[in-house]
């Protein structure tokens, strides 16, 4: 009996460890079949939904359209294109948008007209970009709508979501050049005569030429919650708005600009009296000039331009005289614009504020020290009374 027992040992532990080797392998077989594996971004397709490539496959092919009414919407979807757009990137499946769809033929289209189709998806963005979507609906565009104005832009109408590449980096979070540089023209597809005034205005031109620097329509009437310009609010916080970038030091260095405009603006009678305007009667309209009546809205033009720059006196003067019709030609040189007052710019207004710097300290100065010396010399002579006595 107790020469058996060494030999059993090994081999009850022999095939307890092949056991649990055997279930081990079984266990790393199931949990890492790649059927378990999770989608990166959600969208993958379900067993019920086609993938891209099935729809592509269709309407990739050249020509095609859906006849709506009257009208006939091109249906071809471009699939380099499509496959280079932020909504392929981010794993985005046609049927995700196109909720209706998930087979072929597909369900028969109720819209009789390209734009009553394009309003039936009017809500699909709102899945994904709730915020964006939220604030397009408190701006002018959705007033708008809400009037009835069938123009008035979709979500669809500024970004094809088709087509649609990426403008927001995804490690700077911010807008990207490329991006920056095509609002005009994505805003032109409604704005054609407000977009030809700007392009040739000192603004578009540099924007034309690439420079990120200068302001572009979003940077005046924001993104998606775009405000109604021609309110009195708006034109009362122009200066501020201007100020945006006028008093960035970072921006205006580059270029040799001053950074004092809104300071010396509203240190002046016209500045003061909006600002105390405003803020005594908020958004009510008010006859003082603001930065738009003397530089113009898109048309605004580098002061040095001969034709219509103000640093040019009789430029200047027709800009005063549609407030102040009485205005003659010496009326523009007492106003000193922007400019602080130097040995260079107004000369006689610097030497004159530097007299009054250095001459009312002086005359104060001299008025303590006489009153110091004063009751010190009292002080003195009481003492010494004192001890005469």
């Amino acid at each position: 009996m107790h020469q058996r027992i060494p030999f059993r040992q090994p081999h009850i532990w022999t095939v307890s460890l092949l056991l649990g080797l055997g279930l081990v392998a079984f266990a790393l077989v199931v949990f890492a079949s790649p059927a378990q594996a999770a989608p990166s971004y959600g969208h993958a397709a379900q067993e019920d939904q086609p993938a891209n490539d099935f729809c592509l496959a269709c309407h990739q092919e050249e020509g095609i359209d859906k006849t709506l009414g009257s009208e006939s919407l091109p249906v071809t979807i471009n699939p380099t294109q499509f496959g280079l757009s932020v909504h392929a990137g981010e794993g985005i499946l046609c049927v995700d948008c196109h909720t209706e769809i998930s087979d072929y033929p597909h369900p028969t289209v109720r819209s009789n007209s390209i734009r009553d189709y394009q309003q039936t998806y009017a809500e699909t963005c709102q899945e994904c970009h709730t915020d964006q979507y939220d604030a397009a609906h408190d701006s002018v565009h959705q007033a708008a709508l809400d009037e009835g104005n069938e123009n008035a832009p979709l979500c669809a109408d500024c970004h094809n979501p088709h087509t649609q590449p990426r403008i927001i980096g995804e490690t700077s979070g911010q807008l990207t050049t490329a991006a920056r540089v095509e609002i005009p023209a994505t805003c032109a597809k409604c704005h054609t005569e407000t977009f030809d005034i700007y392009k040739n205005s000192v603004h578009g031109s540099a924007l034309a030429d690439g420079n990120t620097d200068v302001p572009t329509c979003t940077d005046c009437h924001g993104v998606h919650n775009i405000g109604d310009p021609t309110t009195a609010s708006f034109r009362n916080n122009s200066p501020a708005l201007c100020a945006d970038c006028h008093d960035n030091e970072e921006i205006m260095s580059k270029y040799g600009l001053s950074t004092n405009v809104l300071e010396t603006y509203v240190a002046d009678f016209h500045g003061t009296t909006t600002t105390l305007f405003e803020q005594q009667f908020p958004g009510q309209p008010i006859n003082t000039a603001v930065c738009s009546d003397c530089h113009g809205v898109h048309d605004i033009a580098s002061v040095d331009d001969p034709q219509t720059g103000i640093a040019m006196q009789e430029n200047l003067l027709t800009k005063c005289q549609r407030c102040h019709p009485g205005a003659t030609s010496n009326f523009p040189a007492a106003w000193m614009g922007h400019y602080e007052p130097s040995p260079e710019h107004y000369p006689i207004v610097y030497y004159v504020d530097l007299f009054y710097k250095i001459f009312i300290p002086a005359v104060l100065g001299g008025m303590i020290l006489f009153i110091l010396t004063d009751i010190y010399r009292r002080i003195v002579n009481r003492i010494k009374g004192v001890k005469h006595a």
